[in-house]
């Protein structure tokens, strides 16, 4: 089984973790970070677990600088970019470079919807311009926007872009995608619905990218570890324990609500506090005090 060998393992879309007065808290990082690093798993900085769309580039910039420190290079750090204003997304690419960060992963310019031709032209330009290797990121539930196949496979030839995180819960897509980049040693693919990890690893993918792992990463490097060495067993056993926790804080809630859950989570293995970015907000106490009650015997 082909797997990326630089490019390859658990990512981790990890939380932003904020101070009370909205600065990031970056004791946190370092706890956050040193746990991954302890469970050999690997950080995506300011996805959208990460409330990415809502981290200033000077937030961003210390948050990657504070990672990027507390890894000293014993995993990946991957840092996402958003935004809808391309000169200002370039910028904020090279201070983060800058701050650390050994790829950057990119979502697609939103507010207006692109043809697959601007697509393209977005992440070329974008690689063209980048001093480390660009990841592309493909999230249609928060650009409302799908990066066809076949132009990720023209700009998969691109020597500076590495591969491919998909979050689009299509495993029709997912399938055709793994026919099409499994066998590839220059791109790879990360699987970025963590429901579906087990069966993307079947199929060749390199890595995959669960939130859970936030909190969870030893049981999301064990299922990987178990899905690229065939024990199948194994890897549908910790696919299925890691769904019936992500459901803890996502069921019944919006994207936002759920992020909001998964750092009260976070705060019950004492990780980092509760506090979110704006627009987002903290959860109500009925909900936050189900979501402690259940997480408990996981603890």
């Amino acid at each position: 089984m082909k797997i990326n060998e630089k490019y390859h393992g658990v990512v981790v879309p990890m939380v932003t973790p904020i101070t009370k007065e909205g600065n990031i808290d970056t004791e946190a990082v370092e706890r956050i970070i040193n746990n991954f690093a302890r469970n050999n798993v690997s950080a995506l900085i300011m996805g959208t677990t990460g409330e990415g769309n809502s981290v200033s580039t000077k937030q961003g910039t210390e948050m990657i600088k504070a990672a990027s420190k507390a890894a000293a290079g014993r995993i990946t750090i991957y840092a996402g970019l958003a935004g809808n204003c391309i000169g200002e997304q370039m910028e904020a690419a090279r201070l983060f470079v800058e701050a650390g960060a050994d790829v950057i992963a990119a979502t697609l310019p939103s507010y207006y919807a692109l043809t697959p031709e601007q697509m393209y032209k977005y992440y070329k330009d974008l690689a063209d311009s980048l001093s480390v290797p660009l990841m592309l990121y493909n999230i249609t539930i928060t650009t409302h926007m799908s990066i066809p196949l076949d132009i990720i496979e023209r700009l998969s030839h691109h020597p500076n872009i590495v591969g491919l995180k998909d979050s689009e819960n299509n495993l029709e897509r997912m399938e055709e995608a793994l026919r099409m980049f499994a066998d590839r040693d220059d791109f790879a693919y990360f699987c970025g619905c963590a429901a579906n990890s087990a069966h993307a690893l079947k199929l060749g993918a390199d890595g995959i990218v669960p939130s859970v792992g936030n909190f969870m990463p030893k049981a999301y490097n064990d299922l990987f570890e178990a899905g690229i060495n065939g024990d199948e067993a194994t890897a549908e056993r910790l696919q299925q324990e890691t769904i019936r926790v992500g459901k803890i804080n996502t069921t019944g809630l919006t994207l936002g609500q759920s992020l909001a859950g998964l750092k009260v989570i976070m705060k019950e293995y004492g990780l980092c506090e509760t506090y979110m970015l704006p627009p987002l907000t903290e959860l109500d106490d009925e909900t936050a005090e189900r979501i402690r009650k259940e997480i408990k015997e996981y603890i």
